[in-house]
C-alpha cells in the first residue's frame, strides 16, 4: 500500500501497525527525500492520519548500507525498522533482494546483525520472511538466524518464493517455527476472511496476524477479525473509498508527487484485488483494466457507484 491507501484502510479501524512499501537499499546512503516519499507519515509522528502507528521497511543485501539507511529512517522518525526477506518479485530477486537471500543463511544473519548493532537499543528490529526460496525445510534455520542476530519479531509468509501467491498457504510450518523461537512469530498468507484466520490460528498457533492483500481486497478485514459483530462493508462502501483514493492520488498528481501513469496503475491494482473481496469486483475490474485514459476510468467507477445506490 502507498500512503493514500494506508490512510484509507487504517481509517476503517482494527489495524495496530502498518509498514511502508519496501525502500530498496543499494550500496549508497539514500537521500532523506526517499524515506519521506515512501513514508510521509514520518512527518506525522510516524502515524497515519487516523493514528495507526507506521514504520519503514527496508530491502537489500549489503549489511553496511542496510544499517546506514536504517539509521536514517530512525533519525527521520521511524519508531522501528522492518527488514524484507520475503519479496518474491523476479526483478527484486535478480538484484539480490527479498526471498532470494533465504538461500544464504549466513548473509541474512549478517545483514540483520549489522542493522541491529547500528540501531539504538530501544528501537525494535523486525523481519519478514517466507518459508524459503524453493525449499521450506530451511525455515527454522533461517528463523533461528534472525533471532540470533537480534530480531525482536518475525513475520512469516507461509509459502516459499516458488510458491508465489498460489494457494494454499502452509500454515503448519509456522507452528514449528514458533515452537523453535523465543521471539514473537506473526502469521501471514492467504487470510481473506474470518474463517481463514480461524483455520490459520488452529494450524499455526500464532496469535498475531499480518494481512496484506486481504486488507486491500477487504479494507474492513481487520475490524471483522477483531469484532465479529462489526457491520461488514458493502459494495457501496468500497466504491466510496475508491473515489476517495482517486481524489488523494489526484492531489499527489497536482503537487507533482506522482505522474498520470502512477494514478492509473494504482487504481487498477486496487480494483484487481477487490475481485477477492466483493462479488461485484470482477465486473468492474474487467470494465477498466484495458482503459488508459484517467477520465474514462473514473467515469466507469462513477457509473458503477450510481448503479449501486
Amino acid at each position: 500500500m502507498d500512503a493514500p491507501l494506508r490512510a484509507l484502510v487504517t481509517a476503517v479501524g482494527g489495524y495496530d501497525l502498518c509498514t511502508s512499501e519496501f525502500v530498496r537499499v543499494t550500496p549508497q546512503r539514500l537521500p532523506e527525500r526517499v524515506f519521506r516519499r515512501f513514508g510521509p507519515e514520518l512527518a506525522n509522528h510516524s502515524k497515519t492520519p487516523s493514528g495507526t502507528p507506521f514504520r519503514i521497511q527496508l530491502l537489500g543485501s549489503d549489511p553496511e548500507y542496510m544499517a546506514i539507511n536504517a539509521l536514517t529512517a530512525v533519525r527521520l522518525g521511524s519508531p522501528s525498522i522492518d527488514l524484507n526477506f520475503g519479496c518474491p518479485a523476479k526483478t527484486v530477486n535478480k538484484s539480490q533482494g527479498g526471498s532470494i537471500l533465504l538461500k544464504q543463511t549466513d548473509l541474512i544473519h549478517r545483514i540483520t546483525r549489522c542493522v541491529r548493532d547500528a540501531l539504538p537499543a530501544d528501537i525494535p528490529l523486525t523481519v519478514k520472511m517466507r518459508l524459503g526460496y524453493d525449499d521450506p525445510s530451511v525455515c527454522i534455520d533461517n528463523a533461528l538466524a534472525f533471532q540470533d542476530a537480534g530480531a525482536s519479531e518475525l513475520v512469516v509468509h507461509a509459502r516459499t518464493k516458488t510458491d508465489a501467491y498460489r494457494p494454499p498457504a502452509h500454515w503448519h510450518y509456522l507452528r514449528d517455527i514458533r515452537e523453535a523461537l523465543d521471539i514473537n512469530v506473526v502469521a501471514n498468507g492467504e487470510v481473506w476472511t474470518r474463517d481463514d484466520w480461524r483455520r490459520c490460528y488452529e494450524s499455526s498457533g500464532c496469535e498475531h496476524l499480518m494481512i496484506g492483500r486481504g486488507a486491500v481486497a477487504r479494507p474492513d478485514l481487520a475490524m471483522q477479525l477483531k469484532d465479529p459483530d462489526a457491520q461488514p462493508w458493502q459494495w457501496t462502501d468500497f466504491l466510496a473509498a475508491l473515489n476517495r483514493y482517486w481524489a488523494l492520488l489526484t492531489q499527489l498528481l497536482e503537487r507533482g508527487e506522482c505522474n498520470e501513469s502512477y494514478r492509473i496503475i494504482r487504481i487498477k491494482q486496487w480494483l484487481n484485488q477487490s475481485q477477492r473481496g466483493f462479488d461485484e469486483g470482477p465486473a468492474l475490474f474487467e470494465a477498466v483494466k484495458r482503459l488508459r485514459d484517467a477520465d474514462a476510468i473514473i467515469g466507469v467507477i462513477n457509473s458503477a457507484a450510481k448503479s449501486a445506490r
